[in-house]
């Protein structure tokens, strides 16, 4: 689905009034430690079941695993994908491909401003002189306002990646965004997501396989080489760990 039609999509739910917060907060506390050792495909469906068409699924395209296990429980449910401009051909081409190999709705936000009228704004090359703030405007912001016409929103998230995210709630409350935050992968290892991949061909970046283990923007991602941390890749050179979606 184009950006265009992604946009106008969103604004149309976003006029259909959803659950109050409190109510959503009364939703996390009740159903948190319920689901905790839940299946992933089994905190889908809750989720599904749940809040119907206010729950959505994003995914970064690094793989496809979360669209998948998400497309089986609830074929055609939203994806929403940030193309912020700066992605490597390899992370669109994956959008692409599950765009027309899964039974879901690719939605493709795109920020308010192209690269070329942030430089004109910004001056060039944000992402070397204020990394936290263009992933603001690349990624923040336009994934806050893509959620606005849902209550849930589904993550890959995973405890096992970086130290920042051992606490990662599969059933938890962004303040933020005011939105339910579902992580049905939380709990997954590496080698769980790798034997699932491999039992269900999943789509997975080919970046993976050229020593990009996370991928983010081109401009701020490195290859990592064997044995070291996986995201020490992104933000390279930098004390930035983190895009500001999942804090």
């Amino acid at each position: 689905m184009s950006a265009t039609t992604a946009k106008a999509r969103l604004a149309r739910g976003a006029e259909t009034a959803g659950r109050s917060p409190e109510e959503l907060r009364e939703i996390v506390s009740h159903w948190g430690a319920e689901l905790e050792l839940a299946p992933a495909e089994v905190i889908i469906e809750w989720a599904a079941a749940t809040f119907g068409e206010r729950f959505c699924v994003t995914s970064s395209m690094g793989d496809a695993v979360l669209a998948h296990v998400a497309s089986k429980v609830v074929p055609g449910i939203d994806v929403v994908f940030l193309d912020t401009g700066y992605h490597f051909a390899e992370t669109l081409g994956t959008a692409d491909a599950v765009q027309h190999t899964m039974p879901v709705n690719l939605l493709t936000i795109t920020p308010v401003q192209s690269v070329a009228e942030q430089d004109a704004e910004h001056g060039k090359d944000l992402y070397k002189r204020d990394p936290d703030l263009c992933c603001k405007l690349r990624k923040v912001i336009p994934l806050q306002e893509s959620l606005a016409g849902y209550d849930a929103w589904a993550t890959g998230l995973r405890r096992a990646e970086t130290h920042n995210r051992v606490i990662a709630p599969v059933i938890g409350w962004d303040a933020k965004k005011g939105k339910v935050k579902v992580s049905p992968l939380a709990r997954w290892t590496d080698e769980q997501v790798e034997r699932y991949i491999a039992d269900n061909g999943v789509l997975v970046n080919p970046l993976v396989y050229d020593g990009y283990p996370s991928i983010g923007c081109w401009p701020c991602t490195r290859r990592v080489a064997p044995g070291e941390d996986p995201r020490s890749g992104r933000w390279a050179g930098t004390n930035k760990t983190e895009c500001g979606i999942h804090s």
